[in-house]
């Protein structure tokens, strides 16, 4: 009787159980299909014309740093003054008046490195009317050694002498890769870059958005209180939402939803960039440029701002990076961004 029932069980019509799994697939694609996480706004609601954008070694660094890393054929392209003019213009275009121009990694001595003086000048001139803070600080347990007082001394004073020796720049921004959740000697680095930095002068940080279910890693996610008391020490948070190895666009779109509103809710009051991918890591497995791209970004940005009435302390979006923004990313963010009354392309 055992034997028959199994057999019987084995010669039953497969689609049986066929037809319920392609059904259940079905229901999975179709839904996928009909949600809509991200939304498209294009008539520069969230545009506040106070966006940032990270920029490339180059345009601060000395003519050592050029010669070390074989560039030295791409020197001129930073030096000259037409350069900088156009890319401060471009910039203007694009209503940003935030840039960090990289200046990392530090020294293990936590020395920052060469700045071509009459370079920062130059560019300085260029860009009148912005807020020009060096992208100073580097990988941490190499460069940055943030455990080790000495270090840090030595970092906040480099930080001060560059501040006082360029009186225009209107202060830093410091990035620590990774930074894990909760380390306290970060918190005390910037209690002595505050104290070190001459008054009215910005301490801005490249801050990391919370962990998810698809990347949980505490090395590069902060939570609340973490991101509060990073917050508590800054005067602008710059939170770096990329990065986390999703693979599916409308995840990536809901993703950005909730780092909006959560960051936002949780800087303590402080002006809030929302850092907005434009590189392409192919082939890494923590970023999918296919996926983690600018309009996929600004589709999550728009929904999270537009749940509610966007804070007081939102100020925009920063760009990652600057060197890397093709002329198709720069078209979108016109025509899906920025406010354009006055646009001109």
């Amino acid at each position: 009787m055992k034997l028959m029932k199994l057999w019987q069980r084995i010669l039953r019509p497969p689609w049986r159980t066929i037809i319920p799994g392609c059904g259940f697939l079905l229901a999975v694609w179709l839904a996928y299909w009909l949600w809509s996480p991200g939304l498209d706004v294009r008539d520069g609601r969230h545009d506040r014309r106070k966006n940032g954008i990270w920029l490339s070694h180059g345009w601060l660094g000395a003519d050592k740093w050029f010669i070390e890393n074989g560039k030295s054929n791409e020197l001129q392209n930073f030096r000259n003054p037409d350069s900088i003019r156009l890319l401060a213009e471009k910039l203007r275009r694009n209503h940003i008046t935030d840039v960090f121009p990289h200046l990392c990694p530090a020294e293990p001595n936590g020395s920052l490195p060469m700045v071509g003086a009459a370079q920062v000048e130059r560019f300085l001139d260029a860009f009148d009317g912005f807020r020009v803070m060096p992208w100073v600080g580097g990988p941490n347990g190499v460069n940055v050694r943030l455990g080790v007082p000495k270090w840090r001394a030595a970092f906040a004073a480099n930080v001060q002498e560059l501040v006082t020796a360029h009186p225009r720049l209107a202060g830093v921004q410091i990035n620590v890769e990774p930074l894990p959740n909760g380390d306290t000697n970060f918190l005390t680095l910037l209690e002595e870059l505050r104290r070190a930095l001459p008054p009215g002068k910005l301490l801005s940080v490249a801050a990391y958005p919370p962990a998810t279910r698809w990347h949980p890693y505490t090395d590069v996610h902060w939570d609340e209180a973490y991101f509060r008391e990073v917050a508590k020490r800054s005067d602008q948070m710059a939170v770096m939402m990329y990065d986390v190895g999703q693979h599916m666009p409308k995840f990536y779109q809901h993703l950005m939803v909730n780092w909006t509103q959560e960051t936002l809710a949780w800087s303590e009051g402080k002006p809030v960039l929302l850092g907005v991918p434009t590189y392409n890591n192919a082939g890494v497995d923590y970023h999918d440029p296919k996926v983690e791209n600018l309009t996929n970004a600004l589709l999550g940005i728009h929904r999270g701002l537009s749940r509610t009435e966007p804070s007081a302390n939102y100020q925009g979006v920063a760009i990652y990076c600057d060197w890397e923004t093709s002329p198709a990313d720069w078209s979108y963010f016109q025509d899906h961004f920025l406010e354009r009354e006055t646009l001109i392309k």
